[in-house]
């Protein structure tokens, strides 16, 4: 396995680029399932679960073939779905939580699908009842074979249906969208999630000639057809690699540019930090973070602690969380981080403590962060990477400590970012990759 060794404390400086988005990139490769024709994506993130998505539509018998640094052509007229027997392709499929997205579309062409117990991050319980449910509302019918611990779902024909979602799940809602695109008649979805990845996936679909109303709300009505066309698609920049960036400009008293961020989608996350007292500066669709020596947490208006929570689009998303408990350590003030999703994903907090942050784990999904105010910054030390967004918080940490601080178990990090070192030795970072 490979670490990371850093040596904290140094100031940033110059511009970042954000990578393709991860959450959309999984969502649209599985999409090119849903067609014979070529399909052609740009601004694919160069990431290990993106390339192992890729690996894996590769040994169904999609065509698939690298056109640029970040371009590819997909021509999934060949697909076997006895391939999802094999036992290295399982393997595949169980290492990414992601892959659960193929089984929409391979049930909407081929009327199966099978899916092995997916992986992931280990953050909390992560049920699949939505995405089963959503099937078998639109006529599939849903087993799970305990021999081979996997997801069957077969149908001899979908049919559209009205639906509400019992949580406005992501991959839940994509992965419906995708098995209602050639459905016969009209399928509703109500309480869908609409976070900007399911909207670009919607446009995606709508270029390859499903017709769908509702794109950006909680309510989707989705016109299924009988076949599906190739297209051209761009993945947007990733809003969580943007917060990240923002981050770790406060975390190191930096100023750093984040470029093309395609800013009207961020949403909420500029406002969010902008709580925790960490300015930013929309420069044309750049995102500049002025250098600051301090910053200080806000207060509610009655006077009581600043609690920052999770909640589904245009929320916040909880992948950010953990930067921002992070960020915390270093405000002056104090605030509630209150992660509502998963039940693990603040368990990392006891690194920081160890690295001198003022922290209380209250539960499995609260944590209270006394911010230190940058009077006592926090030090270096021996840490590991749990999950993608732990481990990069963990980074951001390390990088303002001061001293040296080693972090182990990187590919988690490397999941989600792309030749992270890399860019931040770009700015100035003081880290090397040890394998």
């Amino acid at each position: 396995m490979a670490s990371f060794e850093i040596i904290g404390g140094h100031t940033l400086e110059g511009s970042l680029q954000p990578q393709g988005a991860k959450n959309e990139a999984l969502q649209v490769l599985c999409a090119v399932l849903l067609t014979s024709g070529k399909v052609t994506v740009h601004n694919v993130p160069q990431i290990s679960d993106v390339i192992v998505m890729i690996g894996i539509l590769s040994d169904l018998g999609v065509e698939v073939q690298r056109i640029g640094e970040r371009s590819y052509t997909f021509c999934a007229a060949n697909v076997d779905i006895n391939r999802l027997y094999d036992k290295e392709l399982q393997k595949k499929i169980m290492s990414l939580r992601g892959s659960v997205m193929i089984i929409g579309p391979l049930l909407a062409r081929f009327g199966f699908g099978l899916m092995p117990r997916p992986g992931g991050d280990q953050i909390g319980r992560r049920r699949l009842d939505t995405h089963f449910l959503g099937f078998a509302k639109l006529g599939a019918e849903f087993h799970y074979d305990a021999a081979c611990s996997s997801f069957v779902v077969s149908a001899k024909k979908l049919r559209g249906a009205y639906m509400l979602l019992d949580e406005a799940s992501v991959t839940g809602t994509a992965n419906i969208l995708m098995a209602a695109s050639l459905a016969e008649g009209v399928t509703t979805i109500y309480n869908a999630a609409c976070e900007p990845y399911v909207q670009q996936l919607c446009r995606m679909l709508c270029r390859m000639g499903v017709h769908i109303s509702g794109i950006g709300s909680n309510l989707l009505t989705i016109e299924g057809a009988t076949s599906l066309s190739g297209c051209e698609h761009t993945i947007l920049p990733d809003m969580i690699e943007v917060g990240s960036f923002i981050g770790l400009a406060a975390m190191t008293g930096s100023e750093l540019t984040v470029k093309n961020v395609s800013y009207d989608d961020l949403g909420i996350i500029p406002a969010q930090f902008a709580r925790l007292g960490i300015r930013t500066e929309r420069v044309g669709d750049d995102l500049r973070i002025p250098k600051q020596t301090s910053y200080e947490i806000e207060d509610f208006i009655e006077g009581s602690i600043l609690t920052i929570s999770d909640a589904p689009w245009p929320g916040l998303t909880p992948d950010l969380l953990s930067v921002m408990l992070v960020v915390a350590t270093q405000t002056k003030g104090s605030v509630l981080i209150h992660q509502k999703m998963f039940e693990s994903r603040l368990f990392f907090v006891d690194k920081l403590i160890d690295m001198g942050a003022r922290i209380i784990l209250c539960d499995p999904h609260r944590a209270t962060v006394i911010g230190l105010g940058g009077s006592q910054r926090l030090r270096g030390g021996v840490l590991s990477s749990p999950d993608i967004r732990a481990g990069v918080a963990l980074l951001i940490a390390a990088l303002s400590a001061t001293g040296r601080s080693i972090i182990h178990n990187v590919e988690q990090i490397d999941r989600g970012y792309e030749q992270i070192d890399v860019r931040l030795r770009a700015v100035g970072a003081e880290i090397r990759r040890m394998e």
